[in-house]
């Protein structure tokens, strides 16, 4: 990319000025002000670490998190093959469905899911009428309701990068081992997989880092019992008016996703796979 250099400097002073004041001077102010506590700086800190609960709803983030990006690895990783080894059309039809979600409002998804997984929807209606199940199963209002949701809106973001990497491989590559002996298992998971392991990685800290701080979708179809951290960063603003357990929640959050992502970008090229270098 060619340096901006004396008047061409000034094209994105704008774009740097909007930013400064609409992201980084709210994130600043957030964070100074888990600082900011008659008790002392750190009694905010002190308390995430030391209440029982807390930790409690803190594990159950990072569980989900980690299902929701297990289940989108198994679930991504045929579709990103299909969609990199099908003909133009079918290529663009695929990418239409991949992308379907980005056209939906997250509301109306999580009211769907809701009308679907229910004890008297259209799943739990069809596996009974197939006598398949005796009783309604539950599948919302609880953690699986939570990982179908959270897994159907972070899909595309699994999907992208493995694709991108895919696309970029040379199938001569396995046609090769092939033909030095190695059987098509051996072939895949000596050859292809580990060539594709940077996709899958990328996609990985992006699902994981966003799942960290997913609000409507735990709120809507995991009930009120099992909450997760943005729900208890919520709860201290508009409930019971504690700001300053909220920011040193979102500080923890902030610091990481930032951490997650520079893992992301400096051992498995994140910003390269989604051309940001």
């Amino acid at each position: 990319m060619r340096n901006l250099t004396g008047g061409g400097a000034w094209l994105v002073l704008p774009a740097v000025l909007l930013l400064a004041a609409f992201f980084l001077w709210p994130v600043g102010e957030l964070v100074a002000r888990s600082f900011r506590d008659p008790a002392g700086a750190w009694v905010h800190y002190q308390r995430i670490w030391e209440v029982p609960a807390y930790l409690r709803i803190l594990n159950r983030t990072l569980v989900i998190s980690a299902m929701t990006t297990v289940i989108c690895v198994v679930l991504a990783y045929p579709l990103a093959y299909r969609l990199v080894t099908a003909s133009p059309m079918g290529r663009a039809v695929i990418l239409v469905c991949v992308l379907i979600p980005f056209w939906t409002n997250l509301l109306v998804r999580s009211y769907g899911w809701i009308i679907m997984l229910n004890p008297q929807g259209v799943i739990n209606s069809a596996l009974m009428g197939l006598g398949l199940i005796d009783e309604p199963l539950r599948l919302v209002y609880n953690t699986t309701g939570v990982l179908i949701g959270m897994s159907q809106i972070m899909l595309p973001f699994m999907i992208l990068p493995i694709a991108a990497v895919m696309a970029r491989l040379d199938p001569k590559v396995t046609h090769a081992a092939r033909s030095l002996g190695a059987t098509p298992v051996q072939a895949f998971f000596k050859v292809y997989l580990p060539l594709t392991m940077p996709g899958v990685m990328a996609g990985s800290v992006l699902v994981f880092t966003i799942s960290l701080g997913f609000f409507v979708i735990p709120a809507l179809l995991g009930g009120s019992r099992e909450i997760l951290l943005a729900q208890l960063i919520e709860f201290n603003i508009n409930q019971v008016l504690n700001w300053g357990l909220a920011a040193a929640l979102s500080t923890v959050l902030l610091i990481a996703t930032l951490g997650l992502y520079w893992i992301g970008d400096r051992w498995f090229g994140l910003g390269r796979i989604w051309g940001l270098k």
